[in-house]
């Protein structure tokens, strides 16, 4: 017979941001965190393992990435009912966000475990911060559909959009995305940020046709990026021809 006097453990699911480049971009909680829990749930453990290397926090980790979230998930949570404290981290940034995580949080949820934000860098609010663009409201968008005829549908459905749109995009299709966005919303200002915070930190502004222009006389281009692009003004509003 159980005894009712026994208060049951659950764990603490802590979601915690890490840095999109410069190592020193972690809130000190953020490093007590990493310390003090259980398991750090990690997208790449090696890159995570490097990190916490870094700060000689000697832990445990466990791989969660998009290729085994669905099947790594009823284990942690089973972990998290047990008692222990799991972090989640991913790659670079704040979890979630264009990130694996979400069964994770909505499972945790469903069990009513409690499931705690470590605050800390999202690469599109520091772009945002430094684009010039308004900034009381925006659409963040990350990352949209690689074929073409579905990422034109996808453009073409956000043209009307007012607010200044946010997305995230790979060094090899930074160039056919804003040649895509010219084709569905017309040539509008924007800025294209890549290696923030890092030694060669980049911010290109001003109309996409002359940002595609500058990137095209280069040899290459390296760095996850992240387009910032104004939003449709309704008064000049172009239709995709």
């Amino acid at each position: 017979m159980s005894d009712p006097t026994k208060t049951e453990i659950i764990g603490v699911l802590y979601v915690v941001a890490t840095p999109i480049g410069n190592r020193e971009d972690i809130t000190l909680r953020a490093l007590n965190i990493l310390r003090e829990v259980d398991l750090v749930a990690a997208e790449d453990t090696r890159k995570s393992g490097s990190f916490l290397a870094y700060y000689e926090i000697k832990n445990r980790l466990i791989s969660f990435h998009e290729h085994n979230e669905k099947k790594r998930t009823p284990e942690l949570i089973g972990k998290l009912l047990d008692g222990m404290t799991i972090a989640l981290v991913s790659n670079a940034g704040t979890p979630l966000v264009s990130d694996p995580g979400y069964r994770l949080i909505e499972a945790a949820i469903a069990h009513k475990i409690t499931v705690t934000p470590i605050p800390g860098v999202s690469a599109a609010i520091a772009a945002m911060s430094v684009s010039g663009l308004p900034t009381d409201s925006f659409v963040f968008v990350g990352f949209i559909p690689k074929k073409k005829a579905k990422r034109l549908e996808f453009l073409t459905e956000l043209s009307a959009e007012p607010r200044p749109l946010i997305f995230y995009e790979s060094p090899k299709r930074i160039l056919s995305l804003m040649e895509d966005i010219i084709s569905s919303m017309g040539d509008r200002n924007a800025m294209l940020a890549r290696e923030m915070t890092k030694l060669h930190e980049e911010f290109l502004r001003g109309a996409i046709s002359q940002i595609l222009e500058t990137v095209r006389a280069r040899s290459g281009l390296k760095g996850e990026c992240t387009l910032l692009v104004a939003g449709c003004k309704t008064s000049e509003h172009i239709d995709p021809e």
